[in-house]
């Protein structure tokens, strides 16, 4: 039997709270490209939501072990 994969917050590669972190190892991708992608997605959307975004997953999101 395979393991699944799970989606939690990268705490060793966090800045803030490790979201966008742990969604680039979820995906296999870079976690640099993904903060850049994430942040200018939030600018465009003027900021607030991408915010919002950010503190709801940090809080639905599991901590990595």
């Amino acid at each position: 039997m395979s393991s699944a994969q799970k989606l939690t917050r990268d705490k060793s590669n966090a800045l803030i709270g490790g979201v966008c972190a742990g969604i680039a190892q979820y995906f296999g991708w870079s976690v640099t490209g993904t903060r850049i992608v994430y942040v200018l997605i939030s600018l465009l959307s003027v900021a607030f939501p991408g915010i919002l975004v950010y503190l709801i997953l940090w809080l639905v999101i599991p901590q990595s072990d």
